[in-house]
């Protein structure tokens, strides 16, 4: 719930001619989408990041009648305050004001009558008056004190973070893909949804029978895209790590195969993709309400890793951020407390790794813990705590403490906090794409994105170069 401030309604007797009331307000991406909703007004030139007159850049204007409400905040909140009631209005509009703006909303009264006064109003950008007004305002009866009272919480669900990995994705080659038994609607469909957005160039590996069914099925052709034939899952598996393995292929996507098989083939010491690291299972998360990327960390491949896997963990977590923009992720191990308790071994391995992150043992990234969940991601939760490191209240990666706490994290931020996610497997030579029956098609999407950028990274040393600049305004 959000608390809006008590407020005192002045009736006729106590306004004067010449009083004045002003706020400064900052227009941000989520207020012109809530008018979008609430106004039914769809013109491209008021909705954040469309491009309405073809200039190939997002105008993001506002709209009059949004201006306009701006300066019914004032009246109905400070003069004449709650209890008024707007009977006449008569305005004109200036220069435009756009997203990210700061604005000034001026009111004062210039003429008081029998039942109502007159105000002079006006919504000042930075390049001038956007909008001037005069209207018609009835005070409440009488003047009273208003209590606080509270507004119910709105959330916009705008991905916004993962829109700038697919934008960034438009920078480099599609990844050339390694799809073990797409035997499926749901595995072939989400390949190939990929490969139409230029994400990865699919080599398809499986019984080709069986392909062509669940073409048929999806209502898919793969005509031009490369089929590799193998009799069953394993030998599937098997084929497409020696694809990578042999530069043919820069990642691998599980189809319809158990996970656990595809994984014993990536760790094949013959034909695999073994490395000296641990394999671990990462969710690339963006939160609605956040304002950036979390990564989630173990949820899937390691039940109950020791210090050396949760060290491993923490590396490949801290690459794959790196892989995404994040120029020095920061790491939160986490735990039930932020305390160091020998009765709770979590808290034991956090403050182990911070310790070898101080040494040089996990690099490329700030690590620190042990960290409760409220103080690894929220500033204010840090502060109160006492905590004053630079990666409290500000984490990039949550570092679980076994996979039962990584996966219900994960899923409650999923279907709790409506994020998106994207998931893939490092520590091998090539970064391993799993999906689920239950992913939507576009968390499919993002999960070969993500797949594709890490194999960038991989590649050169360096995110794609729309990573490299400064990300967007926060959507607040």
């Amino acid at each position: 719930m959000t608390e809006t401030a008590g407020r005192q309604g002045l009736d006729l007797s106590a306004l004067s001619v010449g009083q004045r009331a002003e706020e400064v307000r900052r227009i941000t991406p989520n207020a012109l989408v809530f008018y979008t909703h609430a106004s039914g007004d769809l013109n491209p030139l008021h909705i954040p990041e469309l491009d309405g007159d073809g200039d190939g850049k997002p105008e993001g204007i506002c709209p009059p009648a949004f201006l306009a409400s701006l300066i019914s905040s004032v009246v109905g909140q400070r003069l004449p305050g709650p209890g008024s009631r707007e009977r006449a209005w008569r305005f004109e509009t200036g220069e435009p004001v756009c997203i990210g703006d700061e604005v000034a909303i001026r009111v004062h009264i210039i003429a008081k009558h029998k039942d109502y006064v007159t105000l002079s109003a006006s919504v000042d950008g930075p390049d001038g008056p956007a909008l001037s007004a005069e209207l018609d305002v009835v005070p409440p009866s009488q003047s009273r004190h208003f209590d606080p009272y509270d507004l119910p919480d709105l959330m916009v669900q705008r991905h916004r973070h993962f829109e700038r990995l697919l934008t960034a994705c438009s920078d480099i080659a599609p990844a050339v893909t390694a799809v073990v038994c797409p035997q499926s609607e749901d595995a072939l469909a989400g390949a190939m949804a990929a490969a139409d957005r230029d994400l990865i160039t699919p080599i398809l590996v499986g019984d080709p029978d069986a392909i062509a069914k669940a073409a048929q099925a999806a209502g898919r052709s793969f005509d031009g895209i490369r089929i590799e034939a193998a009799p069953d899952a394993q030998s599937a598996a098997a084929l497409a790590c020696k694809l990578v393995a042999d530069g043919q292929a820069q990642s691998l996507m599980k189809g319809h195969l158990h996970t656990d098989t595809l994984l014993r083939a990536v760790l094949n010491r013959s034909h695999g993709l073994r490395t000296e690291r641990r394999l671990s299972h990462v969710f690339v998360m963006d939160v609605p309400a956040h304002d950036k990327l979390l990564l989630v960390t173990d949820a899937a491949v390691n039940i109950a890793p020791d210090l050396s896997a949760k060290a491993d963990i923490t590396q490949n977590a801290i690459d794959l951020a790196r892989a995404l923009g994040i120029a020095l992720p920061k790491a939160g191990i986490l735990s039930a407390v932020e305390t160091i308790n020998p009765a709770l071994p979590s808290t034991l391995d956090a403050a182990a790794l911070s310790k070898m992150a101080d040494r040089g043992q996990i690099t490329g990234g700030l690590v620190d813990g042990p960290l409760a969940m409220d103080n690894a991601v929220d500033l204010e939760a840090a502060r109160v705590k006492g905590l004053t490191g630079a990666v409290a209240g500000r984490a990039d990666i949550l570092v679980a403490p076994n996979l039962e706490a990584g996966n219900m994290l994960a899923k409650e931020l999923t279907f709790v906090a409506r994020a998106e996610s994207a998931g893939v497997v490092l520590g091998a030579a090539a970064p391993v794409i799993l999906t689920s029956r239950a992913d939507s098609e576009f968390s499919r999407l993002m999960s070969c994105a993500v797949a594709a950028l890490h194999a960038q990274w991989l590649k050169t040393g360096h995110p794609a170069p729309a990573l490299t600049q400064p990300a967007p305004e926060a959507a607040q």
